[in-house]
C-alpha cells in the first residue's frame, strides 16, 4: 500500500458531493417513510436486513492509497484510521491490522475466501426465486413477514406452487428463513459452515450480499464501490420481490409469475444478467481484499 494517488481538493470534493447526491435518492425516501411509520416491503430490506445506516451510506471515503489534499481534508482526521501526511490526509496503511484490530483482518480474509470461491463457479439459474415462497409455506396469514400486502395466489395457491416445483436454494441466509415445513423440501441444507462451498454467482442473495461485504470493509473500500454494490442490490431486490408470492402491483411492481413456465424463463434471464453485472463488482472487492490481507501485520 505504498503507491498514493493525490486528489486535489476540488476533485475529491466533487466526488464527495456526487456520492452524497447519488445515495440520497435512496436514503431520503427511506428516512421519510420511517418518520411516518410507513413500511415498504421491497426497499426496507436494504436498510434493515443490511445493517449499514443511511448516514453511513451517504458518507464518502476515498479508500486506501488515496491522499486528500487541501485544508478541507482535515475533517477526515476526526474519523478513525486517517492520518496527515505531506501529500494530504490518507488512510493509515498500518491502521488496517492495528487501529482496526484483528477482527477487520479476519473479515477481509473471510470475504476474500468466500468471493473467490463464488467467482470460480458457473452461475446456476434454476432456483426461480422459490426461497421467498418457502418463507411463507404453510404459514398462518397473520405470521407472514409482509402481511400488509396480500399473497397473489392466496395461502393455498402459494403452498401448491411450493409443492409442485423443485426448491434448490443454496444460500444459508435465505434458507434460514424457510418455514419448518419448507426446509425438508429443499434439495440442499445450507449452513454457515458450508457457505463458502455452496455460494454461486447466479444466486440473487449472493449478489445482493456484495453490498454487505463492501460495507463490512469500510473505510477500506471506496464509497463509489459501496454505492455500486448497493444500487445493484436495489435492482436485484426488486426482481426478488416481483418473483415472490406477494401481490405488489399496487406499489408499482408487476409480478414475475414463476408459477408459470414463461415466468420462470423471464426470471432465469434476469438472474443471468445480474450474475454478469455482479461479476466485476465481485472481482473489485476481491482485489481490495487481497490488498488488505497482504498489508495486514
Amino acid at each position: 500500500m505504498t503507491d498514493v494517488e493525490v486528489l486535489a481538493e476540488p476533485d475529491w470534493l466533487a466526488r464527495e458531493a456526487a456520492h452524497v447526491a447519488r445515495m440520497r435518492r435512496w436514503t431520503g425516501p427511506h428516512q421519510e417513510r420511517r418518520s411516518r411509520g410507513e413500511k415498504h416491503p421491497v426497499l426496507d430490506f436494504l436498510f434493515t436486513y443490511y445493517s449499514y445506516r443511511p448516514s453511513h451510506l451517504e458518507r464518502w471515503q476515498p479508500g486506501p492509497g488515496v491522499a486528500l489534499a487541501g485544508p478541507a481534508a482535515h475533517r477526515f482526521l476526526d474519523r478513525k484510521g486517517y492520518v496527515a501526511t505531506p501529500d494530504g490526509v490518507v488512510l493509515d496503511p498500518a491502521g488496517f491490522g492495528a487501529g482496526f484490530g484483528a477482527g477487520k483482518v479476519r473479515t477481509a480474509e473471510f470475504v476474500l475466501g468466500l468471493l473467490s470461491a463464488t467467482a470460480s463457479r458457473a452461475p446456476r439459474l434454476s432456483c426461480f426465486g422459490l426461497h421467498e415462497w418457502a418463507m411463507v409455506y404453510r404459514e398462518p396469514a397473520d405470521s407472514v413477514r409482509h402481511n400488509q400486502v396480500p399473497l397473489r395466489l392466496g395461502s393455498a395457491g402459494t403452498d401448491a406452487v411450493v409443492e409442485s416445483l423443485d426448491i434448490r436454494c443454496g444460500h444459508f441466509d435465505a434458507f434460514r428463513f424457510f418455514t419448518a415445513p419448507a426446509r425438508p423440501l429443499n434439495e440442499l441444507t445450507p449452513s454457515r459452515e458450508t457457505q463458502v462451498a455452496l455460494e454461486q454467482p447466479g444466486c440473487l442473495h449472493a449478489n445482493m450480499d456484495l453490498f454487505k461485504w463492501a460495507y463490512k470493509l469500510d473505510p477500506f473500500v471506496p464509497a463509489e464501490l459501496v454505492a455500486d454494490c448497493f444500487e445493484l442490490a436495489v435492482e436485484i431486490r426488486t426482481l426478488d420481490m416481483r418473483a415472490s408470492p406477494y401481490d405488489l402491483a399496487a406499489l408499482g411492481y408487476p409480478p414475475v409469475r414463476i408459477e408459470m413456465a414463461a415466468g420462470r424463463a423471464e426470471y432465469a434471464r434476469a438472474q443471468g444478467e445480474f450474475a454478469r453485472r455482479a461479476a466485476p463488482l465481485r472481482h473489485r472487492l476481491i482485489a481490495h481484499c487481497h490488498r488488505l490481507v497482504s498489508a495486514a501485520p
